[in-house]
This record gives C-alpha cells, sequence and structure tokens, in this order.
C-alpha cells in the first residue's frame, strides 16, 4: 500500500485500542472495590493501617486502580492490533516465530506483574517498615499514597518483561541487530544492574532476586534476536533465488 494508507490504517488500529480502553477503563471502576478488598486483605499489607488524607483521596485510588485494570486488559488487544499491523510485512517464518510468540508475551507481562508485586514490592514494604521502626515511628500509612507506591513498582515490570517482544520487533525492521547486543551486553548487564539495585532494598538477597530475571530477559532478548535475523536472511536468500536478476 502506499505511505499515506500505511498511515491511515495505523490511526484505525490506535482509535480501535484507545476505545478498547475506555470501554476497559470503565469495567475498571466497576471491578475497583473488589480489587482494592483483596489488596487490603493481602498478608503484605494486612497490618497496615490506612487512611485518607485528603477529600481526593479515595477518587484518586479508584482512578489508579481502574487504570491499571485497563492496562491489563488493553495489552492483548494491543498486541493483536500491532500483530495485524505488522504481519503483511514479515515473511511465512517470521509469522510463525511471532505468532508463537505473542502468547508467550502476554504470559511475559503477567508474571512481570506478579514478580513485583509478590516478590519485589513486599521486600520494598518490609525495608520501608523496618526504617520506620528502627526510628520509633507509628506506621500510618495514606491510600492513595501506598497505592500510587504500589503501582510505581509493579506495573513497570510488566511491561519490563515485554522486552524480548521488542526486541524482535525492532530487529526485523533491521533498527536492532544480534552482533550490537551482544557487543553492548556489557553495558546492558551494568544498566540492569543499576535499576535493580536502585529499587530494591540495600541487602544483597534482594538485589540478586531482582538481577538475575533482568539478565535472563535480556539473554532471552539476544537469543530471540538471533533467531528473527538468520531466518530473515534464510527466507530472503530463498527468495533471490526464485527471483534472479
Amino acid at each position: 500500500m502506499p505511505f499515506r494508507d500505511h498511515l491511515g490504517e495505523f490511526r484505525k488500529r490506535i482509535i480501535w485500542v484507545l476505545i478498547f480502553f475506555v470501554i476497559s477503563m470503565i469495567a475498571g471502576f466497576v471491578l475497583a472495590p473488589y480489587a482494592i478488598q483483596i489488596l487490603k486483605n493481602d498478608p503484605a499489607a494486612a497490618y497496615l493501617t490506612w487512611n485518607v488524607f485528603g477529600l481526593s483521596d479515595a477518587l484518586r485510588i479508584y482512578i489508579q486502580i481502574a487504570f491499571v485494570i485497563s492496562i491489563v486488559l488493553t495489552v492483548p488487544f494491543f498486541l493483536f492490533h500491532l500483530w495485524r499491523f505488522v504481519s503483511p510485512a514479515l515473511l511465512p517464518d517470521e509469522k510463525r516465530v511471532i505468532a508463537i510468540f505473542l502468547p508467550f508475551s502476554l504470559l511475559l507481562f503477567i508474571v512481570g506483574i506478579f514478580f513485583g508485586y509478590y516478590i519485589l514490592f513486599p521486600m520494598v514494604v518490609g525495608f520501608m517498615s523496618n526504617i520506620a521502626k528502627g526510628i520509633g515511628a507509628q506506621e500510618v500509612y495514606g491510600l492513595a499514597q501506598y497505592f500510587g507506591f504500589m503501582f510505581n513498582i509493579v506495573l513497570p515490570f510488566g511491561f519490563l518483561f515485554e522486552m524480548p517482544l521488542v526486541v524482535m520487533l525492532l530487529t526485523r525492521l533491521d533498527i536492532i541487530h544480534p552482533d550490537k547486543l551482544i557487543k553492548l551486553r556489557r553495558v546492558a548487564y551494568f544498566i540492569l544492574v543499576v535499576v535493580a539495585v536502585t529499587i530494591t532494598p540495600p541487602e544483597i538477597i534482594s538485589d540478586v532476586l531482582v538481577t538475575i530475571p533482568l539478565l535472563v530477559l535480556y539473554e532471552l532478548s539476544v537469543w530471540l534476536s538471533k533467531v528473527v535475523y538468520r531466518r530473515r536472511l534464510k527466507a530472503l536468500e530463498e527468495w533471490e533465488k526464485g527471483y534472479p536478476s
């Protein structure tokens, strides 16, 4: 298609994603009370005393919960439309690889959310709570501040676990080359270690528990980039043999 038609199709798919996001946001408002009760009864937060310090705090909590639910529901829909937009430009082998990996990418997103909530967040809460007890402070937390802090830690890990899919798509578009990823491995490792150390309490066990999954994700991204690149070269060679100059 002409470039303008590609832009038109891209705009159409973005509009559909935005419409689905709004519908999911409405569903998020309906499910927000149940989600709040589940989070309040979680063992990691059961001992905390929650309060609201402003008239708009309760509304802010509902908006935050609805937004997160909407994001989680919209990610599969967005990946589907991204696949439909990119697939006409892919070779048959590439289509099979990405079609197999797309459900896996959704699983990675969910695993990232669970990793952030059940592993990273309790460590951070426990560390912060120990500091408060160490200085003899009374722990009284605001609901809006608690949920905002939690989402800032948990939600980014869902997208961070999408790294392999992003690398695959960028490799297919010739923006990323597997050799570049290999050459930049030390730099990438350093950045990932810095990220892990920054977001975790200053404790070696917490640092290791967060660093290892990030490094594994990077190595998985490198391997998938190699697979996509090699299959693309092989398919292009077969295509050139069928259409000699």
